[in-house]
């Protein structure tokens, strides 16, 4: 094999490598998406209307921390 054959073969490999990284993260954040959703849903199962606004409640220290960081430039 000559040198150029060589480096297209190692293109290839590193392409599918960063191909199935890339979908292993997406099924991960879409896994803890879907989780987030049934963890939602079971809390308005288990406490009706007021599990619906249960999660966003427990949100608000979450998001004021992530717009300070973002407001800062971290």
């Amino acid at each position: 094999m000559t040198d150029a054959a060589i480096n297209k073969t190692d293109a290839t490999r590193n392409d599918c490598k960063t191909e199935a990284s890339e979908n292993a993260v997406a099924a991960k954040i879409i896994g803890v998406i879907l989780l987030a959703l049934v963890a939602w849903g079971l809390c308005i199962f288990f406490w009706g209307i007021p599990g619906l606004y249960f999660p966003a409640l427990a949100l608000v220290p979450v998001i004021w921390i992530a717009l300070i960081t973002i407001t800062l430039g971290q």
